[in-house]
């Protein structure tokens, strides 16, 4: 039977600032604004995160990262780039990782909006997915926790206003004060 509870997050917009590239971006024939960082001097953790990764815990909930980092695949990010990236991320109290480098036409189950990589964490730690949430900042990210059957929390920012999500807030800390009540 699945007893543990979850937290699942995103890392892009979520636990680090996403990167504006202007009007006139595109990867792989796709027009983007917002991205992932693409290089190491662009990472830059959000203020408090690990001090609220350190809550959750408090709170009895696993804290999982699934996060779809395609910019290996399209060219836009080196290896090692990445590696130092994630090397960063590792370093926060974050109880297990899930990522996949695949792109939009891959058709692979783990990239997000498809809820793969959710699942993968539930059957390896025993979650119970309504019991868990997703907090994210896109589409993709609330559409794969819904798939899943988590609640879903937004964090706010100018580009995703109109998204549909069980709850919206404007930072980690919010998403704190959110499951307490």
């Amino acid at each position: 039977m699945n007893t543990k509870r979850a937290i699942f997050l995103d890392r892009d917009g979520v636990i680090n600032d996403t990167i504006d590239r202007g009007e006139n971006c595109f990867v792989q024939g796709k027009k983007v604004r917002w991205t992932a960082p693409w290089t190491y001097s662009e990472f830059h953790l959000k203020q408090g995160v690990t001090d609220a990764l350190d809550a959750f815990h408090e709170m009895g909930y696993l804290v999982i990262l699934v996060t779809n980092q395609p910019d290996i695949t399209y060219g836009t990010m080196t290896r090692e780039d990445h590696g130092r990236i994630m090397a960063e991320v590792r370093q926060l109290p974050l109880d297990d990782i899930f990522v996949c480098e695949h792109g939009r036409d891959d058709g692979c189950e783990c990239k997000k909006p498809k809820p793969g990589m959710l699942f993968d964490a539930a059957k390896k730690w025993g979650i119970d997915l309504a019991q868990s949430f997703m907090v994210g900042d896109t589409k993709s990210d609330a559409s794969a926790g819904r798939a899943a059957g988590c609640k879903v929390v937004m964090v706010n920012d100018e580009n995703n206003n109109n998204l549909d999500a069980d709850f919206k807030v404007s930072s980690l800390q919010e998403v704190q004060e959110l499951i307490e009540d």
